[in-house]
């Protein structure tokens, strides 16, 4: 049998090979002296140092596998792939398996197939480096001042393909050594804006272009001067608002007066201040044009459909508007006198006789603390089955059943009423005979809200 030397164990310790088990080393039969044995260790330290720098790889089961993992993790790229990162969580798990108690030969062949897959990962890194590099060789321009451009106009979506990790979309912006870090959306915007910016700044000043400058005209308009008679104008408009705002005040006043004291005073009151009855009816008829219905004129058209030859008693009837717009006998009654045909008197005591006339109307005015008069005169001057006319405004009713009610008392039946309009009602009695009660007896349901105009 031939016996190994000493130096080629060394030689293939060095190498990196496991001496094998089954041989048993005997004794050096011929030992090597002097400088042949001096030539042989130089050899082997230089093997030992070129196996060393070459980093040859390890058979399985060695004791440098541990380093060997080491130093491929600190040489790996930070960004690696999904597969690699997924792979690097399996050994972990494989390895605490095997601290565990797996068996050896398991943890070989697990250890190669791991060994395979790192070597996988780290051709298709490179083999994506390598892709990149070549595309960025191929896009690269040669005008320096594009290249930027370039790099600015992909900035965000550079930024939003770095941000996701997608290793197969790589972007300009992180290869290109020119930008340092990525700019946002908003940073490039920016970035754009001051370049526009910039150039504008030393551009030189247009002369403006004189097709469109227009050349001003010698008849320009000017304002005329005020003259005395625009002073005269606005004077006079001034008198006649603060004249309609004390006609307005006036008539609220003298309305609240009718509305709050008997017809007696009232009366007295137009008798000492023929002007005062002017200013209210001025105030009235103002009024007027800002309702949507004028009531006056729904009963004309009621009676314009019965017979002419019926003779019809106005109480209180302002201007003879119901006397102008039908052909009726009309006995006009008011407390002051605006027209001819007025008969000027207290509307509780009116100079007709009894059971003479066929209608008796009262158009909004039923003013006043003593309404219960002018119904009983009403009742007396209205022949038996005579119609009784009332329009209100709707405000005034509380209770339009406790109304209904009392006129019942007074020898008054309801025959038809129109409650849909928002602003009046209107009202139809029939005369059944005299009032029922006497003259001391309570009728709540005739107690009738002020009709008040507020300041505007």
């Amino acid at each position: 049998m031939f016996e190994e030397p000493e130096w080629a164990e060394e030689a293939s310790l060095a190498a990196g090979l496991r001496p094998v088990a089954s041989r048993p080393r005997p004794a050096a039969a011929c030992p090597i002296k002097g400088s042949k044995r001096r030539q042989l260790l130089a050899t082997l330290r230089a093997l030992e140092a070129a196996s060393l720098s070459q980093q040859l790889p390890s058979l399985p089961g060695s004791d440098s596998e541990e380093e060997e993992v080491v130093e491929r993790k600190k040489k790996r790229p930070k960004k690696a792939s999904l597969a690699s990162v997924s792979t690097e969580v399996e050994e972990k798990r494989k390895k605490q398996h095997q601290k565990q108690g797996l068996p050896g030969s398991d943890s070989e062949e697990k250890e190669v197939k791991k060994k395979k897959c790192r070597k996988r990962a780290l051709e298709s890194d490179s083999a994506a480096e390598e892709k990149r590099k070549g595309k960025c060789q191929k896009q690269a321009p040669s005008n320096p001042a594009q290249h930027l451009d370039s790099v600015d106009q992909t900035g965000p979506k550079a930024w939003k393909s770095s941000a996701t990790g997608d290793p197969s979309k790589p972007s300009s912006v992180a290869t290109s050594p020119q930008t340092p870090h990525a700019l946002s959306r908003k940073q490039w915007r920016n970035r754009q804006k001051n370049k526009r910016r910039h150039k504008n700044k030393f551009r030189p000043p247009q002369p403006p272009d004189p097709a469109k400058v227009t050349a001003p005209t010698e008849e320009t308009e000017v304002p005329p001067a005020p003259t005395q008679d625009d002073h005269e104008a606005r004077a006079g408009a001034l008198r006649a608002r603060m004249a309609q705002r004390l006609d307005g005040a006036q008539f609220r006043y003298l309305n609240e007066q009718l509305y709050s004291g008997p017809s007696s005073a009232a009366q007295r009151l137009f008798q000492e201040d023929p002007e005062a009855f002017l200013l209210y009816h001025r105030g009235f008829q103002s009024q007027v044009k800002k309702w949507p219905l004028q009531p006056v004129d729904r009963i004309a058209r009621d009676l314009r459909q019965r017979p002419a030859s019926l003779v019809v008693a106005d109480f209180g009837c302002g201007d003879c508007r119901l006397a102008s717009s039908i052909r009726n006998p009309v006995h006009c009654f008011d407390l002051a006198s605006l027209d001819p045909r007025v008969t000027v008197c207290d509307m509780a005591q009116v100079p007709l006789e009894d059971e003479s006339v066929d209608v008796a109307v009262f158009c909004l005015s039923l003013m006043g603390t003593n309404i219960r008069d002018f119904l009983e005169e009403a009742n007396r001057v209205l022949k038996p089955g005579g119609l009784l006319k009332v329009a209100e405004v709707s405000s005034r009713f509380e209770d339009v059943r406790a109304f209904l009610g009392a006129m019942n008392k007074l020898g008054f039946k309801i025959i038809s009423k129109d409650l849909t309009n928002s602003h009046f009602f209107l009202f139809d009695f029939e005369k059944t005979g005299p009032p029922r009660v006497g003259p001391k007896a309570q009728l709540s349901g005739l107690k009738l809200q002020p009709c008040l105009y507020k300041r505007r």
